[in-house]
């Protein structure tokens, strides 16, 4: 370990000119005092470092000096494939080996190139996790990892929806999605998708597996999220939104809202626009569509209509009393809500009444 540090201080200096101990302890992750005794042995082993004292001091190589110490370890090599996601590399416990790779990269690169990468390294930046999303805890990543790498079979205690399962798996391979890790395995015959922050304890086996011949994972994984969608979009919700409703929809429904906006009904004269909504089962909808609020008002299936009303009825009774200066608001705009949704009160489900 020491010396792939060694090596790695090295190559910082010859990429990046001065640096200051604090500088170098920061990217080697260790302490000033290990920087300290690093540069000693480099020194040591013939290497020029000169120290610069001074505010505007630090460590450099001799002028003119330069290793040609570049070659790439295979671990080193597969996590480049990595390179502009430090995160998720430091989650599959490769951030080490992936600084040492790049820098490694950077130093077998002619200036001219070497100096490109450092730009397109300073102006662009990667950020997988999708905002207000803490990421998932997943302790056991690495070891699935692992097992993915060596093909290594996996006896593995999981959390569904449904409840805990004990299930041996052939780990094919991991794809992060949005920010969560999922773990793609062949499992009683069939490729399955298991979320990796729910994999409670793992167990190897000790065996190993042969990947079937021609599976791809790229390929798979498009093809089962096409499924996936395709399955979970169980129906199409009519609406009535309101001009901020329809900036709201493709920011919460994706591609499906944005689809929707494209074949919307005419303008009336307030803005509110009738729209076509794929959405999954009722009991997912009538909360997706809670979130847009009084924005939105459904206006079929009957069956989600009348889940979204029951839901906004038991909202508003049970928030009723906590604050006796809202109540009369409370139960104005309870009344007024019942008297436009209630059954035979209107010709047809999204003309409103005025409450006399």
């Amino acid at each position: 370990m020491r010396a792939d540090r060694l090596l790695s201080l090295l190559l910082l200096l010859q990429n990046r000119g001065r640096m200051t101990a604090s500088e170098l302890a920061a990217e080697l992750e260790v302490s000033v005092r290990t920087v300290y005794r690093d540069v000693e042995a480099l020194g040591a082993a013939g290497v020029p470092v000169c120290a610069d004292r001074g505010p505007e001091g630090g460590y450099r190589l001799m002028d003119g000096y330069r290793t040609r110490l570049t070659g790439l370890t295979d671990a080193e090599a597969g996590s480049l494939f990595l390179a502009g996601m430090p995160g998720p590399a430091r989650d599959l416990g490769l951030g080490a080996v992936l600084a040492s790779a790049q820098l490694k990269v950077q130093a077998a690169l002619p200036a001219e190139l070497a100096g490109q990468a450092r730009r397109v390294q300073e102006r662009f930046h990667l950020d997988a996790p999708a905002w207000f999303r803490e990421a998932d805890p997943v302790p056991w990543l690495e070891a699935v990892a692992a097992a993915v790498w060596e093909q290594r079979v996996l006896r593995v205690h999981y959390r569904r929806w449904r409840g805990e399962v004990r299930r041996e798996l052939w780990p094919m391979g991991l794809v992060l999605k949005g920010g969560i890790w999922y773990l793609v395995a062949l499992a009683e015959e069939a490729v399955r998708t298991y979320r990796v922050s729910r994999v409670l304890a793992v167990e190897e086996t000790g065996e190993v597996f042969e990947r079937p011949a021609g599976f791809d994972l790229a390929t798979h994984w498009e093809e089962s999220s096409r499924r996936m969608e395709a399955a979970l979009r169980q129906g199409v919700a009519r609406l009535r939104i309101s001009p901020r409703a329809q900036r709201l929809l493709p920011m919460q429904f994706g591609a499906a809202g944005a689809e929707a906006l494209r074949d919307a009904g005419v303008p009336d004269e307030e803005g509110w626009v009738e729209v076509e909504l794929a959405v999954e089962a009722e009991a997912v909808a009538v909360g997706d569509l809670l979130r847009l609020g009084a924005e939105a008002e459904v206006l079929g299936p009957p069956d989600l209509r009348r889940a979204v009303m029951t839901t906004v009825a038991a909202l508003a009774d049970r928030y009723q009393g906590l604050d006796p200066g809202v109540d009369q608001g409370v139960d104005q705009g309870l009344e007024n809500f019942r008297e436009v949704h209630r059954p035979g009160g209107t010709d047809r489900p999204g003309e409103r009444q005025v409450p006399s």
